[in-house]
């Protein structure tokens, strides 16, 4: 980052803009090589501005969470919007019509046939149908029906009710479980056939195993968020390098009790507690001496090597275990532009959780 960061108040959290992009394009070309669509997760960044230069570069549209961000997109001119989540209750519901109404593609995923019951209550009488894919457990260990038979019946209903359309199967398997993906949805995917049953996309996802996505005979769409700023966890993983991760906790150092530890001025509130199986909270760039070993709410603990001890007022830059969740900690992050300069934005769909 060549940007002016010295002028920035931390904690902050900052995005080189050359290296999101840069990241956006190369999935984006390995989706075209390999014959996927890609619908990125707009998770990550929860910004219009980059939900936008993901469709500029090819994606046939993006992939939201909750309604709330979809609301958000929606008003920003996002128009093909797939909601990986269960819709269930009435005031969801009528938020899902209202935004149906807007947009001009729109689909969901269902698990059970309560939540289909649900989806065509809502969409009975609308003017087109709600598109809906039925959700496959591969593995994950999540939402999903747990077999090709339970993804058939559920397909079927879907077929049938008022007010839906079948979209087809969409899964979100464990990081290296890509091929038992694969045979669960080829398998379900046959039972349709053999019942008549078109399935128009078939779709999977997943950062970690974005390198090795391919069509596999069966997959149409892959989705994938975290690759937009990459994080210490797809580090770890072999996915990207820590010249790929483009999000970045800038954090100051404000006090140093011992020798051996320093506190800096980014805590849970930052950081996020999530390990994902590492043994500490971040990785310091330029300083692979440091571990961050404990995080309360408004201050991360440091342990430092006594030999090169850091001052007061230094300042870390923080490649975080889970960069989406820091994402949603922010109201407004700062830009490191294309230019050099920086650009302070509001992170749109922040704190749309419902």
């Amino acid at each position: 980052m060549s940007a002016p960061l010295d002028s920035i108040e931390t904690p902050a959290f900052v995005v080189d803009e050359a290296i999101a992009l840069r990241n956006i394009r190369a999935f984006q070309d390995h989706c075209d090589k390999v014959g996927l669509k890609l619908r990125p997760h707009i998770k990550t960044h929860k910004l219009i501005r980059f939900a936008k230069a993901q469709i500029r570069a090819g994606a046939n549209g993006i992939t939201c969470q909750k309604i709330g961000e979809a609301e958000v997109m929606a008003d920003g001119g996002l128009d093909d919007i797939l909601i990986t989540y269960n819709i269930v209750g009435p005031l969801k519901l009528a938020r899902l019509r209202a935004l149906a109404g807007r947009v001009s593609a729109l689909a969901v995923t269902a698990d059970s046939e309560a939540v289909v019951a649900g989806l065509s209550q809502a969409f009975a009488l609308a003017a087109r149908p709600l598109r809906v894919l039925v959700e496959c457990d591969t593995g994950g260990k999540r939402c999903g029906v747990q077999t090709p038979a339970e993804a058939l019946a559920l397909a079927l209903r879907i077929s049938t009710a008022p007010g839906l359309r079948f979209g087809g199967l969409m899964t979100y398997p464990a990081a290296g479980l890509a091929g038992t993906a694969t045979a669960f949805l080829t398998a379900a995917r046959e039972a349709l056939v053999r019942a008549g049953l078109d399935c128009p996309e078939v779709t999977s996802g997943g950062s970690p195993d974005m390198w090795t996505s391919n069509t596999g005979r069966v997959l149409t769409e892959y989705r994938a968020g975290t690759y937009i700023y990459n994080d210490r966890s797809l580090v770890q993983r072999g996915v990207c390098t820590w010249d790929d991760c483009a999000g970045q906790v800038l954090a100051t150092v404000v006090s140093t009790p011992a020798p051996d530890r320093a506190v800096i001025d980014a805590g849970s509130k930052v950081l996020s507690s999530d390990l994902l199986g590492l043994a500490d909270h971040g990785h310091v760039l330029g300083h692979p001496e440091l571990r961050i070993t404990a995080l309360s709410e408004e201050h991360g603990v440091l342990a430092v090597d006594p030999a090169r001890p850091l001052a007061i007022g230094q300042r870390l830059r923080i490649v975080p275990n889970h960069v989406c969740v820091v994402s949603n900690l922010f109201d407004r992050i700062w830009l490191a532009t294309e230019d050099g300069g920086l650009e302070q934005v509001a992170v749109d769909a922040r704190g749309r959780v419902t």
